[in-house]
C-alpha cells in the first residue's frame, strides 16, 4: 500500500486543477496515480475523501453527467472541477 498523505493527494489535485481551464474537470485517479505510482488504486478513497473535504471548504465540485454531487454518496466514477464560486 502506498504511503501517501492526505497533503500530497490534496496538492496533486490543486496543481492537475491549477493546468487546466477553469472549466476543466479532473478524475480523482489522476492525482492518486500521479501519487502513488503503481499503487494508486490503494488511493482512490484517500482521494476522495480529500475530495470531500476540498468540496466542504468550497474550493472543489464533484460531478458526475455535469452535476455536482455530494462524493460521499456518489456512486461510481466522479470528476473534479474547481468551485464555481471559486472561479
Amino acid at each position: 500500500m502506498s504511503q501517501a498523505t492526505p497533503e500530497q493527494l490534496e496538492a496533486a489535485i490543486r496543481e492537475l486543477l491549477a493546468a487546466r481551464s477553469a472549466d476543466a474537470t479532473i478524475c480523482p485517479s489522476e492525482a492518486a496515480r500521479q501519487v502513488g505510482g503503481d499503487d494508486w488504486r490503494d488511493l482512490m478513497q484517500p482521494a476522495r475523501d480529500v475530495v470531500a473535504r476540498l468540496a466542504d471548504a468550497g474550493e472543489v465540485e464533484a460531478t458526475q453527467g455535469g452535476e455536482v454531487v455530494d462524493v460521499r454518496t456518489a456512486r461510481g466514477p466522479i470528476r473534479v472541477r474547481t468551485a464555481r464560486a471559486a472561479r
